[in-house]
């Protein structure tokens, strides 16, 4: 792994760097390390498969849309080194490096998404000779950040509609522009609202067991101007109660048929907050995320994360007594009956989810 660290400083923006990019020359996947923001800004270059999905579970790089697009880039580089020309050795090969990255987060289902595109790719030309087949494999892996970056650009359109100017507006966790290639997913309406002049004041739930919310969406949102302040989770029904909070706007990394969602863990406490409140709950999911084969969240696997990112991970010193049980799922599930809409890139889905969320696949099949 090769490390390109810089400061922080007024010259670059952290918007302005690439969250996840490929190097050709060096046959290497680039990804800004997520781990050390906002004090460190560092890019690594990755280049083994052992490399790739450290960085994936270790969070470097995150995020369900951004997972994707490293895992396209990352298997594109794995093949790219590959030094044969027989096709069943090829896919052989990739078939294995597949499974592997794949294992590495098993909640967001982009990661699996984007690995079964590109394997789609290596089917779809099997015929054609190893130098052309990778060539393909690096125009999809392309495709796919590009296509990422249209997609969260229309989940803020539609997301826009739905509020109005001054509007105070929660988001839980980062679903920015970190989290993805550009605009992020729930971010993408305050972004394209900042552009337009809207005035959101932002509250931004600084989101146990990571600190994801105060360490990168505080710190983007912050970067783009946009008046953003940092609460604890614990304070969500606080500053509804207050009349502060307009909307809410959350991420997602995975969608059951049903329209249950997974994301951060606490997401499901601020819907049901909002609920209460009368609050609009949205969230923000790209089609990519939406997985018919699971017909409720009780078929979410819910990843598990190492008890020291509770207890001492975060602190000078260890803040809980060694031994401690700790329960620490990196998601929850927020039940559909909590869910206002969910956003996509087709439109906005409503209840009954099962019925909407087919309506928007039927629009995306149609041609464009």
């Amino acid at each position: 792994m090769e490390k390109n660290g810089m400061k922080n400083n007024m010259e670059k923006n952290i918007l302005e760097y690439e969250t996840v990019d490929l190097d050709e020359e060096q046959n290497a996947l680039i990804i800004l390390d997520q781990t050390l923001l906002p004090s460190k800004t560092e890019l690594i270059r990755l280049k083994t498969a052992k490399e790739i999905w450290d960085a994936i579970y270790l969070l470097k790089v995150r995020g369900a849309p951004a997972i994707g697009v490293a895992a396209a880039f990352g298997i594109y580089v794995l093949a790219n080194r590959l030094d044969t020309e027989d096709y069943g050795v090829f896919y052989g090969k990739f078939t294995e490096w597949k499974d592997y990255l794949d294992s590495a987060r098993p909640t967001a289902v982009n990661l699996s998404w984007a690995l079964n595109r590109m394997d789609g790719v290596c089917r779809a030309n099997s015929g054609l000779p190893v130098p052309q087949l990778k060539r393909r494999l690096k125009e999809e892996a392309y495709a796919i950040k590009e296509e990422d970056i249209r997609v969260c650009r229309k989940i803020g359109e539609y997301g826009l509609e739905l509020v109005k100017p001054g509007d105070g507006i929660l988001t839980h966790c980062n679903a920015g522009q970190l989290a993805a290639c550009r605009y992020g997913t729930a971010t993408a309406p305050i972004y394209l609202g900042q552009e337009r002049g809207y005035g959101f004041r932002v509250f931004a739930d600084e989101t146990r067991p990571l600190l994801q919310g105060a360490r990168l969406t505080a710190y983007e949102l912050q970067a783009a101007g946009v008046d953003v302040t940092l609460i604890c989770d614990n304070m969500s029904a606080a500053v509804m109660k207050n009349g502060w909070i307009n909307a809410v706007f959350v991420g997602c990394d995975r969608v059951a048929a049903n329209g249950d969602t997974a994301n951060k863990i606490g997401t499901s406490v601020v819907a049901a907050v909002a609920k209460q409140y009368h609050v609009p709950f949205y969230v923000c999911a790209p089609t990519s995320t939406i997985d018919f084969a699971t017909e409720t969240g009780e078929g979410i696997r819910i990843e598990q994360r190492p008890a020291d990112e509770v207890t001492q991970m975060w602190y000078k010193e260890r803040m809980a007594p060694e031994g401690i049980k700790v329960y620490n799922p990196a998601f929850d599930v927020t039940d559909h009956d909590l869910i206002t809409a969910i956003v996509t890139e087709y439109g906005v889905a409503r209840a009954p989810f099962k019925e909407s969320l087919r309506r928007i696949f039927d629009k995306k099949a149609m041609p464009q």
